[in-house]
């Protein structure tokens, strides 16, 4: 496996605890649409030039859209139905987490997404901000899972629960999505007990923490992908946050200031703070 990381200079390439950049330009976008990124990265690593990991980290992303998969955990289930319940609204969220079909959204696109070491946003309007950490699949343009990274889904809970048609607003906005600190470009599945981690840390100190592991997901990537791939064409690929599995208790609101720290090994940690 290789993890592939963007700074000011381009992408480098890390594997073992050695880094090298490609010999000559590689950018996401080809990586995203060639038929083998796999064999793409293993060729750039074996002709790359001996460098270092920089400190000046920006998102692994091109041109990529990113989308979502929703209600995939039980324990997101169970949120979203009290969040819909506390509004007056419906059952939806009990009858999609059994449904054939799986819920997919849009969640964004390059310029509004923050990378590793920037700040996330929450929106003004909204009054109950929280993160959901997710992994994160990078698929080609052919529809081939090749890499995974970690994802920050940020979500405007109150929003999201008056009405399920205001999704959108509570969840597409500038800096709405976490994204890093690489794109893990391996040929192998990750282990069912891969652990999802996630802290929140207020004024130096942890305001929660909670983890819980992709094996308690229930849908397949697989799956996923293929739903996503209906009628819908990615030149470029596309990033698929896969669902959340750690929902924080409702006195839990995102403040300014705020860190948040999301690790899945073994592609590492994304941290960002609340802007």
């Amino acid at each position: 496996m290789i993890r592939v990381y963007c700074d000011s200079l381009g992408l480098v390439l890390e594997s073992g605890g050695a880094a090298r950049r490609p010999f000559g330009a590689l950018t996401f976008d080809e990586l995203f649409s060639a038929a083998d990124p796999e064999a793409l990265v293993r060729g750039a690593w074996e002709d790359g030039v001996p460098s270092m990991l920089r400190k000046d980290l920006v998102a692994p992303i091109g041109s990529q859209e990113i989308w979502a998969a929703g209600v995939t955990y039980l324990r997101s289930r169970s949120a979203r139905m009290e969040e819909s319940k506390a509004a007056g609204g419906g059952d939806f969220y009990d009858r999609v987490y059994s449904a054939e079909r799986p819920e997919l959204f849009f969640k964004g696109t390059p310029h509004r997404v923050a990378g590793p070491g920037m700040q996330v946003r929450i929106r003004k309007d909204s009054k109950w901000n929280v993160p959901e950490p997710e992994l994160t699949l990078a698929i080609n343009r052919h529809g081939k899972i090749f890499g995974y990274t970690v994802g920050n889904d940020m979500s405007s809970r109150d929003i999201e629960g008056e009405n399920p048609l205001y999704l959108p607003q509570a969840k597409v906005y500038d800096r709405s999505t976490g994204l890093g600190p690489c794109l893990l470009v391996t040929g192998e599945a990750l282990t069912p007990e891969t652990a999802i981690e996630l802290e929140i840390r207020r004024e130096e100190e942890t305001a929660f923490s909670g983890i819980t592991r992709i094996n308690q997901i229930k849908r397949g990537f697989a799956e996923l992908v293929e739903f996503l791939f209906r009628d819908n064409s990615f030149p470029n690929g596309a990033y698929l946050m896969t669902g959340t599995g750690i929902v924080p208790p409702d006195s839990l609101i995102l403040r300014s200031g705020d860190e948040i720290r999301i690790t899945i090994e073994p592609i590492g940690t994304l941290v960002n703070t609340v802007e």
